[in-house]
């Protein structure tokens, strides 16, 4: 595939970030849903850059800071030059083999919002990634236990030494963004946001408009559920097998969507992928999708969505498959619920 045509770049914000309309989200790198090995995921980045991507997602949680190194390496060599790099704090996993004390299972990361943490987690993530500012710095989780203003004053003082650029937030409610951007300016709010599941970041997004932040939507795809590429019955080993969208009482019902989405694509002559993106650029230059995955074929699908234009009625037709809350299964594992919309 050749790089996509010359698009006009969506604001991060309004601190004089913009972005490529679609970034790369790099937690696939890191064998979140199968074998990778970084040789591979370089290149794909390498790919990504050439493609128009100025805009990388990682985590500390990733890999528990291997997605940060891989992302380091991949930039090592003249590559970080106009590259938005973007990392997140405040959720990680226990150590292997220390028993919890909270009684969730050892997949549900622990939220941690406190200042303390947040400025040893910049710390550690500007080490592993070798760059001296982070461009992006999100609360990967709301902490419930520290009030957002603690937390965001920390982040606050990252800015103020030179350490960060900009602040986001992931999985926030409209008042706690609102107490948030009090303390500083956000520039993006994360939410998954996708046609499978709309309400939560529409809701979110009515308040993002108004402040003039950036709504970054992650797992625009559905964790794959949405590109025809998932079948009813099909034996996911890796971790969307947690997922209750995937699972076998509610597979077939969100499957039924994707078919009714499957001809729209074929009167645009698209993938499923690309139409479903489109959708998401569609709602306005706020929204940026930041898709992940391990293959370059994939990726150069994806950002092809760039060049699919959707009309005002078939944006509507599209939005109106899944009703309101239509998705069958909740967006995540049922002990993981409870850290979303603080």
């Amino acid at each position: 595939m050749a790089a996509p045509r010359s698009v006009r770049k969506r604001p991060l914000g309004n601190g004089g970030l913009s972005c490529f309309p679609i970034g790369l989200g790099c937690v696939p790198l890191s064998g979140v849903y199968g074998a990778t090995d970084d040789a591979s995921g370089i290149r794909l980045i390498h790919r990504a850059f050439e493609l128009g991507v100025d805009l990388l997602d990682t985590a500390h949680m990733y890999g528990m800071g291997h997605n940060e190194v891989l992302v380091g390496k991949a930039l090592a060599g003249g590559k970080r030059k106009g590259v938005i790099v973007s990392t997140k704090f405040g959720q990680y996993y226990p150590p292997k083999g220390v028993p919890r004390t909270d009684g969730m299972p050892d997949y549900v990361p622990i939220i941690d919002g406190r200042p303390e943490h947040v400025m040893q987690s910049a710390e550690e993530s500007l080490r592993k990634l070798s760059i001296s500012e982070i461009d992006l710095f999100y609360a990967h989780r709301i902490d419930p236990k520290v009030p957002i203003e603690d937390t965001v004053g920390a982040m606050k003082r990252l800015v103020e030494q030179g350490k960060v650029r900009a602040l986001g937030l992931c999985e926030a409610r409209p008042e706690t963004i609102k107490r948030a951007h009090g303390v500083h300016p956000i520039a993006a709010v994360q939410m998954e946001f996708s046609l499978l599941f709309q309400a939560e970041a529409q809701e979110v997004r009515q308040t993002t408009r108004e402040l003039g932040i950036a709504l970054v939507a992650y797992s625009p795809l559905a964790r794959s559920l949405l590109t025809g590429t998932v079948r009813a019955g099909d034996q996911l080993a890796d971790a969307r097998g947690r997922f209750p969208v995937f699972a076998k009482e509610n597979i077939a019902t969100n499957l039924s969507y994707v078919e009714q989405m499957a001809p729209i694509a074929r009167e645009k002559g698209c993938t499923l992928a690309q139409l479903v993106l489109a959708w998401l650029l569609a709602q306005g230059d706020d929204v940026i999708p930041i898709p992940g995955t391990t293959k370059i074929p994939r990726l150069e699908e994806n950002l092809g969505a760039v060049d699919v234009h959707l009309t005002p009625s078939e944006v509507a037709r599209l939005s109106a498959i899944v009703p309101a809350e239509g998705a069958a299964g909740e967006r995540y594992p049922r002990e993981q619920m409870s850290a979303l919309n603080h």
